[in-house]
């Protein structure tokens, strides 16, 4: 497994759509554990492919955390996810981001998400998700239509965000 390279707000990649994957296969099956590898190196519980520069629809989630703080390992592989029902009642989340590094702010969210999507064999699944681990899904499904968490606070917020992230560079 390799770590890969995290592209960061502004990148335009970020703010692209992504495009299907066509089929599961070893070399996916390589990028996948490649993700996974690249998000437990910097302590995330989430990545999708645009954020190391992979304009696919594409996701890795581990949400389970040891005593240590360490994330994993209970990865779940999403290709082509789909949130195909959600709930009415909504939560707030502070949020951070790999790709926006550093910053977090409450984003409101769904409460469940029911989401179809192909496992690490190709298989469709469904999963109904809750809570936390339903806005880490919403969050990173977010990416593959080139929406960052960013884009869902107010825009005063938003603003902050940014001049902290030019500061820093």
């Amino acid at each position: 497994m390799a770590v890969l390279e995290l592209y960061t707000f502004p990148h335009k990649i970020l703010s692209k759509k992504c495009d299907e994957v066509e089929c599961v296969n070893d070399e996916l099956r390589k990028f996948l554990d490649d993700m996974l590898e690249t998000m437990y190196s910097d302590s995330g519980v989430g990545l999708a492919a645009p954020q190391v520069g992979v304009s696919k629809r594409i996701v890795v989630i581990d949400d389970k955390v040891t005593d240590e703080g360490v994330a994993g390992p209970h990865p779940l592989y999403m290709v082509n996810p789909v949130i195909v029902e959600k709930s009415e009642d909504m939560i707030l989340f502070n949020e951070g981001c790999l790709s926006v590094p550093g910053q977090s702010a409450e984003v409101e969210r769904h409460q469940w998400v029911k989401v179809r999507y192909l496992d690490y064999f190709g298989k469709e699944q469904e999963l109904l998700a809750e809570d936390y681990l339903a806005v880490i899904i919403q969050h990173e499904t977010d990416h593959l239509d080139g929406i960052l968490y960013i884009d869902r606070i107010s825009r005063l917020k938003r603003n902050m965000i940014i001049k902290k992230l030019d500061k820093s560079k």
